[in-house]
């Protein structure tokens, strides 16, 4: 179920318009230029979408217009984390109902469930819908860790399609590669992490940085995959910078700055995300200018 979910997704931002609104056209716009740059599947309403300050209606639209615009060419997993799991099985089904073909889902935050919480929380997700579920484990964000025991309980479930690992912890991500049973997609969270991650045994990144150059991003992936090591750490050691910087403050707000340069979408955040500081703009735009983007 996790393979359709290989190679480089891109974790969609979330354009807005000057007075605040979803910019549904720059947010179509983008998708036609990710598809035709080569990206191979795409992510909309994770963090790096500003999903925690969407209004449900403005949510569904966000999916809506990513699925229509992507028209079956790429498969769209669309993100639905919660610390509230009534609310997330909810939103499932409705995220079905638009077309995605998946489910990211990031677990749940601030309530640091245990880990049969955390097991029973994806659980109950899966036996909701017939949708691949890919699981987000971010501690740094959640507050809590998706322990590879618990990982692969979860992975004995039909519905459980794989795991978005952005742990930092390399040790955790082999020992996930070297349990998880075949079929189980191993996905970078980082990234930094996309070249080592692969190289364990993963399939792929949800990538930050093919936001802005999902023409290196795809194939650097796919280099990885295909097991051309010398090629993907020439692609590593040029887009690294840009990986890194992409980081100087809190995403999603040095990608849209980014993309703001670089003429695709307006610079345009909600509270409590503000723009980014004058002196790593310029950071960003070195980074952009190395890359000649």
């Amino acid at each position: 179920m996790g393979t359709k979910f290989r190679g480089c997704g891109t974790a969609l931002v979330t354009p807005f318009r000057a007075d605040g609104a979803v910019d549904e056209k720059a947010l179509a716009a983008l998708v036609e230029w990710q598809v035709a740059e080569g990206v191979h599947f795409l992510v909309p309403c994770g963090t790096t979408g500003e999903s925690p300050t969407l209004g449900h209606d403005e949510y569904l639209g966000v999916v809506r217009t990513v699925v229509q615009a992507a028209a079956g060419r790429v498969p769209v997993l669309a993100g639905a984390g919660g610390n509230d799991t009534a609310k997330v099985v909810a939103l499932v089904a409705e995220l079905k109902k638009l077309g995605a073909d998946g489910i990211l889902s990031a677990s749940p935050y601030y309530n640091k469930p245990s880990q049969e919480g955390i097991y029973r929380h994806y659980r109950a997700i899966a036996e909701s819908t017939d949708l691949p579920v890919i699981v987000y484990n971010v501690p740094g964000r959640t507050g809590s860790n998706v322990l590879p025991d618990t990982l692969m309980r979860l992975a004995e479930l039909p519905g459980i399609a794989g795991v978005k690992e952005a742990s930092g912890d390399i040790s955790q991500v082999g020992e996930i590669c070297t349990r998880a049973p075949e079929g189980f997609a191993v996905l970078s969270g980082d990234d930094a992490m996309t070249l080592p991650v692969v190289a364990l045994g993963g399939c792929g990144v949800i990538s930050v940085a093919s936001n802005e150059v999902p023409g290196m991003m795809a194939p650097f992936a796919s280099a990885c995959l295909e097991g051309r090591w010398d090629e993907a750490r020439d692609w590593n050691r040029k887009l690294y910078p840009l990986m890194k910087v992409n980081f100087v403050e809190a995403n999603p707000v040095p990608v849209k700055a980014a993309l703001a340069l670089m003429g695709k979408i307006e610079e345009v955040y909600r509270l409590p995300l503000v723009p980014v500081s004058e002196a790593n703009k310029a950071k960003i735009a070195a980074a952009l200018k190395a890359l000649g983007v």
